[in-house]
């Protein structure tokens, strides 16, 4: 089977700033799921072994998108490093919402995509975006979540937040790069503004799209409670626990071999089985 590749996509969304994606499928006159995933804190379209994955369901007949938030540091220039920190720092949950709005709208209109057919995959804080969009969109007809978090209201208390305000920023230390990733006070600002929007688990229980959720039960930075939650305010969703797996099921960056962390080849394999069951 003969896959396209459009690597770097340039998009435009003026309440943020341009970024990029990733479209891969296979070549056919039929038209195909669209199937878009969502990266979480400190990730990127390319991390790890998110292309492997990204092959995996291009070859089971998807049409798979990802993307850099416009925000998450890196540039159109360079998608690969945290090259902006200062856009690090002045990212927020309304802007990564916006970003998202942008992609679906940008490829719903591809000829080769089933419009009806749009599922979401968002991993780490990438699936609290996704929970939140699926329950602000009704074009979402599918939402896998992996590693996900259960709630978006993660960030410093008492003391810290007091701290982080008057300061204006914190820092938060890249253990792969070593680089000092600021945050700034108008992260919290955006979240206070928009706190029900934000709320995690009213999206959950309001989703009306067919549900799955992924964790591992040796997540280090995500705990597998949160998956656990998850499941309890939405009964229909379908739980599946990866044994002994960790926050990114096996892979990390950079990924050398030629084939998918086995644990995250599980992930995958259960992904394409569960929208082939309710969606194709």
């Amino acid at each position: 089977m003969k896959l396209i590749k459009d690597s770097n996509i340039k998009l435009e969304n003026p309440e943020t700033r341009d970024f990029l994606a990733d479209a891969l499928y296979p070549e056919t006159d039929e038209k195909l799921p669209l199937v878009i995933f969502v990266h979480g804190y400190k990730g990127y379209k390319d991390w790890g072994a998110w292309n492997l994955m990204a092959e995996k369901f291009a070859e089971a007949g998807f049409f798979f998108v990802k993307f850099n938030a416009s925000h998450n540091g890196t540039t159109v220039e360079d998608p690969n490093n945290f090259a902006d920190l200062d856009a690090f720092g002045n990212n927020n949950y309304s802007k990564e919402l916006s970003d998202l709005g942008v992609v679906i709208d940008h490829f719903v209109k591809n000829s080769h995509v089933d419009d009806q057919k749009i599922i979401l995959i968002g991993h780490s804080r990438g699936g609290g975006i996704s929970i939140v969009k699926t329950s602000e969109d009704e074009r979402i007809n599918g939402l896998i979540t992996l590693a996900s978090v259960d709630s978006l209201e993660r960030f410093p208390k008492n003391e810290a937040l007091e701290n982080w305000k008057k300061e204006g920023v914190y820092y938060v230390l890249n253990g792969r790069t070593k680089q000092e990733m600021p945050h700034y006070y108008q992260f919290y600002e955006d979240f206070e503004n928009h706190i029900h929007r934000f709320d995690v688990e009213r999206a959950t229980e309001m989703a009306k799209a067919y549900v799955l959720i992924i964790h591992g039960t040796q997540d280090e930075s995500v705990s597998v409670t949160n998956a656990e939650h998850l499941h309890l305010l939405n009964p229909n969703s379908e739980l599946f626990l990866v044994e002994n797996a960790d926050h990114t099921f096996g892979s990390k960056e950079p990924w050398t071999e030629k084939e998918l962390p086995e644990n995250l080849k599980i992930v995958t394999e259960k992904c394409i089985d569960f929208i082939n069951k309710n969606l194709k």
